[in-house]
């Protein structure tokens, strides 16, 4: 009697841990609809180096390769500087102005790289949970399976699209995304 007790159990538990909830649903329809599909949308950035704060805004598109291209909105001082991120490499373009922001994260990472990396990992970041978190979805995701991986955590509203994100290295939050008017088209 007990061996049935435990078979029966086990098959409860693994059935559990098997299926799929509602919240890792909507994560794979979102990430879906971004493999197939272009987006647009504007991010405030917030990069956190500790001792300072650097606030930007950057209104983007995102194709489906997953690369993305900006133009900075505001502050004003750096308006009109545009740039193009892809998984190889990035560029800006400016006339007299450049942006200049230290790397974060041991190199790995600069702040106008900030929705390339939400993008990217939205696309195909390793999902480690997901759950209701008020009335937004959270996910948490990594930007890959290597041992110095950022740390993603992510809130879609009930639209199914993403709101706002924290970027984290070593357990620290270094970058956060205000997220507005994202569509994918």
């Amino acid at each position: 009697m007990k061996r049935f007790g435990a078979v029966i159990l086990l098959v409860l538990f693994l059935s559990g841990c098997s299926g799929t909830s509602g919240e890792m649903n909507r994560s794979l329809m979102l990430r879906e609809k971004l493999q197939k599909g272009s987006c647009t949308f504007t991010a405030k950035v917030t990069a956190d180096y500790g001792d300072k704060l650097h606030t930007f805004t950057l209104d983007c598109e995102g194709d489906t390769q997953g690369n993305l291209s900006f133009a900075v909105e505001a502050p004003e001082s750096i308006a009109g500087i545009t740039g193009r991120i892809t998984g190889t490499g990035g560029a800006l373009t400016f006339e007299d102005t450049a942006l200049s922001f230290p790397l974060m994260a041991d190199g790995q990472v600069t702040p106008v790289s900030a929705p390339w990396l939400l993008l990217k990992t939205l696309r195909s970041g390793y999902l480690s949970s997901a759950g209701m978190d008020g009335e937004y979805l959270r996910l948490c995701m990594d930007d890959s399976y290597r041992d110095d991986a950022l740390h993603l955590d992510i809130w879609i509203n009930e639209e199914n699209m993403p709101v706002k994100a924290e970027i984290l290295y070593s357990g620290r939050k270094i970058l956060s995304l205000e997220v507005a008017s994202f569509t994918i088209s």
